[in-house]
């Protein structure tokens, strides 16, 4: 599948007990922010294809993966979330319904997927519909794309950095300590 983690840093990755705090934060930002300029560029390639649909079923594919790898990038996965205390798994889900972070840690499919995307339905539309236009129509329905997949991903990104963020402040108060 395209971009797929071999799989000791998938291990690697998911061995995370803890969702990132503190100043890994921010370096998990980037390097996701990082990921999602990498995906969306491919998104754009594949959308200057002259052929209706294909696109489509890229994104999907493409932006499921992606999500799984930022949500575990961030310690934020189903099942990383999971593994977590109690009163934490729940601090997180909260923090993830107030932010309206709707794909972090949960179980990512292309159904999950696709409803966000018909929710950007428009854009998508208008990326498929200028692929008629012969090279002009191309042009377009990349920069379309790209950008469409850039804003969702960053996003995405963003919301799973506020997760990180109330869920650091929330073991700060039950420490009673500062922040690491």
């Amino acid at each position: 599948m395209l971009f797929r983690r071999k799989k000791r840093d998938v291990v690697a990755t998911d061995s995370k007990l803890e969702p990132v705090s503190g100043a890994e934060i921010e370096v998990a930002r980037e390097r996701c922010r990082e990921m999602v300029r990498k995906r969306a560029l491919v998104s754009a390639g594949v959308a200057a294809v002259p052929l209706p649909g294909i696109d489509i079923v890229s994104d999907l594919t493409t932006f499921t993966v992606l999500v799984e790898e930022v949500n575990k990038e961030f310690g934020l996965s189903q099942q990383q979330i999971e593994r977590l205390h109690p009163r934490m798994r729940v601090l997180a889900y909260q923090a993830a319904a107030s932010v309206g972070g709707m794909l972090v840690g949960k179980l990512v499919t292309r159904t999950l997927v696709l409803q966000l995307f018909k929710k950007a339905g428009i854009k998508i539309a208008a990326k498929t519909v200028t692929k008629v236009v012969p090279i002009a129509g191309q042009v377009a329905s990349a920069a379309i794309g790209f950008a469409l997949f850039r804003k969702m991903g960053y996003q995405h990104v963003d919301a799973c950095a506020k997760v990180a963020r109330e869920l650091q402040k929330a073991r700060v108060i039950d420490m009673g300590t500062a922040p690491v």
